[in-house]
């Protein structure tokens, strides 16, 4: 890969994914290079349909079917990014299939704005997010490349619940789009023209309250992963996971209004974060047990009421 294709997709990274960005600054280089192409290739794809406003469905999905095209080196690259990615496609042997998996969870979005069952809500983000922390684990090398990915799939799910739970206010008002599961929503009689109307209430903080505990239970499994990652890697991607969950953080402060405005973290929050978990880091490798002391996700112990019992309870 080229130097002007490497800073092509680190100019988008940095525009559209601050967050991720800084936790990727402390990849090592062979990591960092590739990963700003990998972002780079998501949010092309990603931008078809997110800024797709009086652009025709059809148009859409032939422009995803294109840059389907190019990631897969079936035609030649029309852009620097693009170009590099079938570099990195072939240099890190990613299967076809992970790059069609997630061009089509791009042209879901296309046609779907609602999910009825958390299932189908997951269907999506096996494309979409899964997908991604394929890919990621790909340019990493890890030695235990087979052990490391069902974590790296939950970890790149829970990245993406996050997401959705931070975004559901721009989601909808921005794309007609609401990804909290239609079921969720009924079982706590939640309507979606609530949420269309931005209306917030006890019953939506409750609903909140239920996709945020799922979430957490992704960041639990896909941490518990980091552990198979190369040395230089474990760092930067705990890091990340404490970045995207401290959202949580800022969700449950307002006591689950996403609605009225967007939870969004400072860059003095987001430097703490990095400080802290960096300090823990130097006393501790162990990325679990750095994780539950700096992190927003509550930690979790068996239930000790008596013997036989398998539930887990939170601590904090």
């Amino acid at each position: 890969m080229q130097r002007e294709h490497i800073e092509a997709g680190k100019a988008i990274q940095k525009r559209t994914g601050k967050t991720f960005y800084l936790a990727t600054r402390f990849l090592p280089q062979r990591v960092r290079h590739p990963t700003h192409v990998l972002y780079g290739f998501f949010r092309i794809a990603d931008e078809v349909v997110d800024d797709a406003a009086g652009v025709p469905p059809d148009e859409q999905r032939a422009e995803l079917e294109s840059l389907r095209a190019q990631a897969l080196g079936e035609v030649e690259a029309d852009e620097p990014v693009l170009e590099a990615f079938q570099t990195l496609r072939e240099r890190y042997d990613i299967a076809d299939e992970e790059v069609a998996s997630f061009v089509d969870a791009m042209i879901t979005d296309i046609t779907t704005d609602r999910y009825e069952t958390y299932a189908d809500l997951e269907s999506y983000m096996r494309g979409s997010a899964a997908a991604v922390g394929v890919m990621m684990t790909a340019i990493m090398e890890p030695e235990m490349e087979e052990t490391a990915l069902p974590h790296a799939r939950r970890l790149g799910e829970a990245f993406q619940l996050t997401n959705f739970l931070r975004d559901v206010r721009e989601d909808v008002v921005e794309r007609d789009r609401i990804y909290l599961p239609q079921e969720t929503l009924r079982e706590h009689g939640v309507t979606p023209e609530q949420i269309e109307r931005l209306e917030y209430s006890p019953a939506f903080a409750d609903a909140m309250a239920e996709e945020l505990q799922r979430a957490e239970t992704l960041y639990r499994e896909g941490v518990a992963g980091i552990r198979y990652l190369p040395e230089d890697c474990q760092l930067p991607v705990l890091l990340a996971a404490v970045l995207y969950a401290e959202h949580h953080s800022l969700i449950r402060a307002r006591d689950y209004d996403v609605l009225t405005d967007e939870p969004s973290l400072s860059t003095v929050r987001k430097l703490r974060c990095l400080a802290r978990t960096r300090w823990h880091w130097h006393w501790n490798r162990d990325p679990e047990a750095v994780f539950q002391r700096v992190s927003a996700v509550p930690v979790v112990e068996p239930d000790r009421h008596g013997p036989g019992h398998g539930g887990r309870v939170p601590t904090r």
